[in-house]
């Protein structure tokens, strides 16, 4: 057999496959029932009337083939709209838009049209960890983050961050311009929390920021503000070539994204948003309870549906697993930087979210 090529043996082992796994391997031993808080799956799904529209439409005999491979004008239009009413950022929808099967793909998909082959990607640490993922298979080199005096080709932001739980800092956006402008990079902005944000924040958008769509695209995910995570729906918006290189990647990758997915993406965009600032309450309600819970222990929680925590000392999140069963996303995992921290997810039911935060407090105190 032949060795498999070099872009698979580069990629790093997959963060959340090997956290699902030692989570499964201890449920599946004796003890109390495990409490995971270490994913962040969104419990909380998308509102009635989405669900209907994905319904009907899938009723209808004419969806069933092919769907525009650039995706439907209408949700362009839509997610446009609400930029403009949400954040402030009016956008061109024919041309500062593309529609993606999620913004993980637009993860990975950013790193393959922003840099060439040995390239340099700056990429916070700690970072979601898929953002290695997308180094490897453009065949970049990573640089961490240490202040926009750092050198690259492009860089990965993400404010509310994931995982450190933390807003966008006052004039962050307009640095990351000025920096990209210095290097000649790209700048891509991971907004996939954006209206998760707690204690009176608004939620604030990179393309909000003076020249950002002149170096730079922001990620927006339908996952955390809808709720519609297996739905499998995502943009990238800002500047016109890196979306035109996107959507030309996307025409010789897929096919296009199931109709009715996305006729229930203008329903979630142009309906009533009552669901986006009830969801984000409930995170900010179970936030403060955590943060109680945690006592005198160093914890953060800005937005997101995340707490980032200093682990006390001689305490491992092996450790609160094995004895305390609960599970939860060991910061080394997230970077270097990460090493001594846990990240508790608030993305679970009240009752699960009680009894974790419970056995916590007897592990840590």
């Amino acid at each position: 057999m032949r060795e498999p090529p070099e872009r698979i043996e580069r990629l790093p082992q997959q963060y959340f496959t090997a956290l699902l796994a030692r989570v499964a391997a201890a449920a599946a031993a004796d003890g109390e029932p495990l409490v995971d808080l270490g994913r962040g799956n969104p419990e909380l799904g998308p509102p009635p009337h989405v669900a209907e529209a994905l319904s009907v439409s899938a009723a209808r005999p004419d969806v069933h083939g092919y769907a525009p491979f650039a995706g439907l004008p209408a949700l362009k239009e839509a997610i446009a709209a609400r930029y403009g009413e949400l954040y402030g950022v009016h956008l061109d929808s024919a041309r500062e838009v593309a529609v993606l099967p999620g913004t993980k793909t637009g993860l990975m998909e950013f790193a393959l049209c922003a840099v060439e082959r040995g390239g340099t990607i700056v990429l916070p640490d700690p970072g979601y960890p898929d953002y290695f993922s997308a180094i490897a298979l453009a065949g970049a080199r990573q640089v961490s983050f240490t202040g926009f005096d750092v050198e690259g080709d492009a860089m990965y932001l993400n404010f509310p961050t994931n995982p450190t739980a933390i807003a966008a800092p006052e004039g962050v956006f307009e640095e990351a311009v000025a920096w990209a402008r210095r290097n000649g990079a790209w700048v891509m902005h991971d907004f996939a929390y954006g209206d998760l944000v707690f204690d009176g924040r608004k939620p604030q958008s990179f393309l909000a920021a003076e020249g950002a769509r002149h170096v730079g695209i922001e990620l927006f995910s339908m996952s955390k503000s809808y709720g519609m995570a297996g739905w499998r729906l995502g943009f990238a918006l800002g500047n016109t070539e890196l979306v035109r290189r996107i959507e030309l990647l996307q025409d010789h990758a897929f096919a296009g994204i199931f109709r009715p997915v996305q006729e229930a993406g203008i329903a979630a965009l142009t309906g009533p948003q009552d669901s986006v600032e009830e969801r984000r309450a409930t995170y900010e309600r179970r936030r403060d309870r955590a943060l109680a819970a945690l006592g005198g222990v160093e914890a953060r929680s800005e937005g997101t549906f995340f707490v980032w925590f200093r682990l006390p000392d001689g305490v491992t999140v092996e450790h609160i697993l094995l004895e305390q069963r609960v599970a939860l996303a060991p910061g080394e995992g997230f970077g270097a930087r990460g090493a001594g921290w846990a990240r508790l997810s608030l993305a679970v039911s009240d009752e699960l979210l009680d009894l974790g935060l419970e056995r916590l407090r007897d592990g840590l105190h």
